[in-house]
Order: C-alpha cells, then sequence, then structure tokens
C-alpha cells in the first residue's frame, strides 16, 4: 500500500510560488485559469488556456496533455 499512496501524492494538487511557476513553465507546463470567461478575456497569463471552474470536469480536462505538468490558477482582483 505505501506505493500506492507514494502514486496519489504525486498526483495531489500542491500550493507552489511564484519561482516554481516559472520552472514548470519553462519546462513547458500548461496554463489554466479557472475564471469565467468573459473575466479570461479581459486578463490572462501569456499562454493560458480558459476552462471554467463550472466547467472543469474529465472531458474539458481532455483537451490537457497528461504528458505535461499542469498549473492551475485563479487570478482575481477583487
Amino acid at each position: 500500500m505505501p506505493q500506492a499512496r507514494g502514486w496519489l501524492t504525486r498526483l495531489m494538487p500542491k500550493i507552489i510560488d511564484r519561482r516554481q511557476v516559472r520552472a514548470l513553465i519553462a519546462r513547458g507546463a500548461q496554463l489554466v485559469e479557472v475564471l469565467p470567461a468573459e473575466d479570461f478575456a479581459e486578463e490572462h497569463l501569456a499562454g493560458a488556456i480558459n476552462i471554467p471552474l463550472k466547467e472543469l470536469d474529465e472531458r474539458s480536462a481532455a483537451r490537457l496533455d497528461r504528458a505535461r505538468p499542469v498549473i492551475v490558477y485563479c487570478h482575481d482582483l477583487q
């Protein structure tokens, strides 16, 4: 069972800092903004795609490349 926990731990979301974000992007990570489309249209990080949180499911996540890391973020100015 310890091996299973190690596998699951690697898949769990983690909070990362800006340095880690930059390093992951340099290695080809995908950026996913989860705010509604209207907010995404106003402002988002370069190269990000929009999958609103309310629409995030198995089908919408299929757009992502499973071989590359995924950075999910929500940039809310309010």
